[in-house]
C-alpha cells in the first residue's frame, strides 16, 4: 500500500502494539488490523503485533511472544483447560507483558481478543502502566457485540434478533443456549460476560472505536461504555471503478449461510428463473445453492478476480439477517461501481445511499427483496443511474481514517 505525501503537519512518531487473536488473513478484523498496521508504518510509526501462535502468521513481535493456540471447536470435553482459558488466560497476560516491556508502546490497540486472548491482557496493560508510569493509550475496536452480548451477535439460536442481555442480565444466554445451541458453551459465555462485567478491566480502556453508529448506539445503552465510544466507519483503499462491461448476473459474496440471508436470496432466485445468481465465498449454503437451477457457486475469490466479479455484476445483494456492523462487502461493491441491495440491519443502512447507490429491503422478507431486485433490473435507466452514482461515492480512506486515529491516540 503506497500512501505518498499524505500529511505535511508535524507529528509524534509513536510505537503502536496491535492486538488481535489471529495474525493471519481470516476475516474482517484481521483485514482491518493488517491494513491499519500498514497505514501506520507508512506514516513512520513503529508497529508490532500480539496474538496466537500459528504457522500461518504474517506479522508478529520482536521477542516472539505469542499465546498457544487451541481449537475450541473440538468441544469443552476434549479441551479440559478450555473453561479456564476462555474466561481468563494467565499465559496471554504473561506473554503480552514480555512484549510490552520490550517494545514499550505508546498505544495498545485491541481488536478481536475474546475467548483466546481474553480481557486478561487489558489487566496486563494497566499493570504495565502503573509499574512504569508510562501513559500508554489503550484503544479497542469493537468488531462485534461481544462487550454486551455473550454470544457476540445479538441473535439467538434461531437467528432471530435478541437484545435480552443488553441490560446486563446474561442468564438469557444460558436459558436459550445462544452460544452455538450448546448448554456448556452458553454457560461459559455467560460466566465470561459476568466475570468481566464485574472486573475493572474494561474501565481501563480509554476509547472504544465503533465501526458503525448502530453499534455505538447499542454499546451506549450500558453506562460503563457510553462515555468511551466513538463511531468511525472502516476504511478502504481508494480505487477507481473499472469500466467493465456488465454481466448478466446478480451477486452475493462473502460468508454464505442462513444468518447472512443466503437462503432468502435463494428463495428469490427460484422466483426469477430468467436471472442468473452467482455466489462467491464460503459457507454451509453451498449445498442449497446447487439445488437452484439459475444459481451458481463460483468458489472463494480474492484479489483482482474478486474485484472483476463484483464490477461485472448487475448488482450485489447483502441480505444479512443479523445486526451487521460495517461489512466490507457493501463498501467494496459500491467502490467497484456496483449498486447494492441490502437489508435494513445494523450498520448496513449507513453505507448505502438509498435511491442513489442502492436499495434497502426488510431482512428475511423474500417478497420485498424480489421487488427491489426487479425494480433495479427492470425499471428503465435505474441501473445505469445507480452504477454512475457508485463511481462517484467515497468512504473512509487510509488518509481520513488516519486523521481520526491520531485524535483518538492523542497525538
Amino acid at each position: 500500500m503506497h500512501l505518498p505525501g499524505r500529511f505535511l503537519y508535524r507529528r509524534k512518531i509513536m510505537k503502536v502494539l496491535l492486538v488481535n487473536k489471529f495474525l493471519y488473513p481470516k476475516g474482517g478484523s484481521e483485514t482491518y488490523t493488517f491494513k491499519l498496521g500498514q497505514a501506520l508504518e507508512e506514516q513512520g510509526h513503529a508497529v508490532e503485533y500480539f496474538g496466537l501462535d500459528n504457522p500461518k502468521n504474517i506479522v508478529g513481535n520482536r521477542v516472539g511472544a505469542y499465546v498457544t493456540d487451541m481449537d475450541f471447536g473440538r468441544g469443552v470435553k476434549k479441551n479440559l483447560t478450555a473453561p479456564f482459558r476462555i474466561i481468563y488466560s494467565a499465559e496471554a497476560r504473561k506473554k503480552i507483558t514480555r512484549v510490552l516491556e520490550d517494545f514499550r508502546p505508546d498505544v495498545v490497540h485491541l481488536n478481536n481478543i475474546q475467548f483466546h486472548l481474553t480481557p486478561s491482557i487489558i489487566l496486563a496493560v494497566e499493570s504495565y502502566r502503573r509499574k512504569t508510569g508510562k501513559k500508554v493509550k489503550l484503544v479497542y475496536t469493537a468488531h462485534d457485540y461481544q462487550l454486551i452480548c455473550p454470544s457476540h451477535g445479538l441473535f439467538d439460536t434461531n437467528i432471530q434478533v435478541c437484545e435480552k442481555c443488553l441490560g446486563g442480565n446474561y442468564t438469557h444466554c444460558l436459558r436459550t443456549k445462544c452460544m452455538k445451541n450448546s448448554r456448556a458453551k452458553s454457560l461459559l459465555a455467560m460466566l465470561d460476560a459476568y466475570y468481566w462485567k464485574y472486573s475493572k478491566a474494561y474501565s481501563y480502556i480509554d476509547t472504544i472505536i465503533c465501526p458503525s453508529r448502530f453499534l455505538k448506539s447499542k454499546l451506549d445503552q450500558q453506562p460503563r461504555f457510553a462515555e468511551k465510544t466513538v463511531a468511525v466507519h472502516n476504511f478502504i483503499e481508494p480505487q477507481q471503478a473499472e469500466n467493465l462491461k456488465k454481466g448478466n448476473y446478480v451477486l452475493e459474496f462473502g460468508h454464505l449461510c442462513r444468518d447472512k440471508g443466503t437462503l432468502t436470496l435463494l428463495e428469490v432466485a427460484k422466483r426469477m428463473p430468467q436471472v442468473k445468481f452467482l455466489f462467491a465465498g464460503y459457507g454451509v449454503a453451498e449445498a442449497q445453492i446447487a439445488q437452484v437451477p439459475n444459481a451458481e457457486y463460483v468458489g472463494f475469490k480474492t484479489g483482482q478476480e474478486l474485484k472483476e466479479l463484483i464490477a461485472k455484476a448487475l448488482c450485489s445483494v447483502y441480505p444479512s439477517e443479523w445486526y451487521e456492523n460495517c461489512p466490507f462487502s457493501v463498501i467494496e461493491s459500491q467502490m467497484c461501481g456496483t449498486p447494492v441491495i441490502g437489508s435494513r440491519m445494523g450498520g448496513i443502512p449507513e453505507l448505502i445511499q438509498e435511491g442513489k447507490t442502492g436499495l434497502m429491503f426488510e431482512a428475511a422478507n423474500a417478497d420485498d427483496l424480489e421487488r427491489k431486485i426487479r425494480y433495479l433490473l427492470e425499471e428503465p435507466g435505474v441501473m445505469e443511474e445507480y452504477t454512475k452514482n457508485c463511481k462517484n461515492i467515497s468512504f473512509e480512506t487510509p488518509d481520513t481514517y488516519y486523521k481520526h486515529l491520531m485524535k483518538i491516540y492523542g497525538e
